[in-house]
């Protein structure tokens, strides 16, 4: 992909964004720094490799068009990587080590239990420690209750929570009327049980004639071989797999259901990244489904853009994940640093709260805004499913493969927004 293949105006309005302007040119006052916690080692060391990725792209990009700009010069964003180890613990002992270094943004995503610890840990200590607040920035632990019942004025979430992502799942799943028989099976942890028990009332609502024949969790992280499931999944005569897996729970998952000869749908929230196209092969076209609010396939000029600066700056198949939500999050929190004209913990979470995101720092990709009720992230999602890549209606395959996602259904925010029983606690 080079610059000659995108309209010449979209890759101009990129590269002004600051996606192809050299790093070398940063601000040299003291950095504002960012703290991600996440499993950088251990069974899902690869999705919070993944993630890092995608945060420290977003940032060296605010940092090539000159960093934060501020009443007292423009400032640079540093990333500091936080290990959790796939713990909930280290990573409370992590956010710990993060407020001792006065880091007042803190980035994590890649479990919701974890969120929610997270989330109570840092109400407490900002309430205890006023002078030394911090907000907790997520960009993919997806339990509705986080923004719900649980919500925070501390914590902002910009994926779509696993309500959203079901509903516009299941609004493609209401017409597919080859599917009779769903087997759903998730990780057993606070996530995972809500998708299977949210799926069951959202297609019995959209689809009353479908028959749940399967509803099982499994232990996250720690079941190294599928086969059984895959094998109970077979014989139930499921038609469709409904699946809220991640990493490399659905990485086997999906790769055992190959070797025992299902050939059930997969509809999936992740399916489009870390290793399962490749894992599925040519039994996935057609029926590999993923849910989110981008894939290098949409079209149009600023996407092919986009993902183009994105490949240069990672040319490595194996990393070939870029989401984004994780690039819009860092794009917000540096518009809201600005509009707070600092860094101050209140004055950021409110200048936050309500924002709207034109896309302009991105080339002209997405759209979305923060909801001040519950600060949950109002954006449009895309039902993909996967099809051999290669070809001009779908020319960019995921992560070497040779297969990639083509859009099945693109639902705007309005449609895939959920209420919200967020009763917030604001500071005064």
């Amino acid at each position: 992909m080079t610059p000659s293949s995108l309209t010449r105006r979209a890759w101009l309005a990129f590269a002004a964004a600051g996606l192809s302007a050299p790093l070398h040119a940063q601000p040299q006052a003291a950095p504002i720094k960012i703290a991600l916690i996440e499993g950088l080692s251990g069974a899902f060391a690869n999705a919070g490799d993944a993630v890092a990725r995608n945060i420290q792209w977003a940032v060296e990009r605010v940092n090539a068009r000159g960093g934060v700009r501020l009443p007292g010069g423009a400032r640079p964003l540093e990333l500091v990587r936080l290990d959790s180890k796939g713990s909930t613990e280290e990573a409370l002992s992590m956010l710990r080590a993060a407020l001792d270094q006065r880091i007042g943004f803190v980035l994590q995503g890649n479990s919701s239990a974890t969120a929610a610890a997270l989330i109570d840990a840092l109400d407490k200590h900002n309430a205890r420690e006023p002078d030394r607040r911090a907000i907790f920035l997520n960009y993919s632990a997806v339990d509705p209750a986080l923004t719900n019942e649980r919500c925070s004025f501390w914590h902002f979430r910009f994926d779509a929570h696993a309500d959203m992502r079901l509903a516009a799942l299941t609004d493609v799943l209401q017409g597919d009327r080859g599917v009779r028989k769903v087997y759903l099976i998730g990780q057993d942890y606070s996530f995972g049980q809500h998708v299977n028990r949210k799926a069951r009332e959202m297609i019995a609502a959209r689809r009353p004639d479908i028959e749940i024949v399967g509803d099982e969790l499994h232990p996250m992280g720690r079941v190294k071989d599928f086969i059984p499931y895959a094998a109970k999944i077979k014989a139930s005569g499921a038609q469709a797999v409904l699946t809220g897996n991640w990493g490399n729970d659905l990485t086997l998952l999906v790769r055992a259901l190959r070797e025992v000869g299902s050939d059930a749908k997969l509809y999936t929230f992740y399916g489009n990244a870390l290793g399962v196209p490749a894992a599925v092969g040519d039994a996935g076209i057609g029926s590999v489904l993923a849910v989110a609010e981008w894939h290098p396939n949409v079209g149009g000029a600023p996407a092919e853009a986009f993902y183009a600066a994105f490949r240069k700056r990672f040319p490595d198949p194996r990393e070939d994940y870029v989401h984004a939500r994780m690039q819009v999050l860092v794009e917000m929190l540096a518009a809201a640093i600005e509009r707070a004209r600092g860094t101050e913990a209140v004055a950021v979470a409110r200048a936050l709260e309500g924002l709207s995101y034109d896309g302009a720092t991105l080339g002209g990709l997405h759209r979305a805004t923060m909801r001040a009720e519950d600060h949950q992230l109002q954006q449009p999602l895309v039902v993909s499913v996967m099809e051999r890549a290669g070809t001009r209606e779908l020319p960019h395959d995921v992560e070497g493969s040779g297969y990639g996602f083509k859009t099945l259904r693109r639902l705007d925010a309005a449609a895939v927004a959920q209420p919200s029983t967020c009763r917030m606690n604001r500071p005064l």
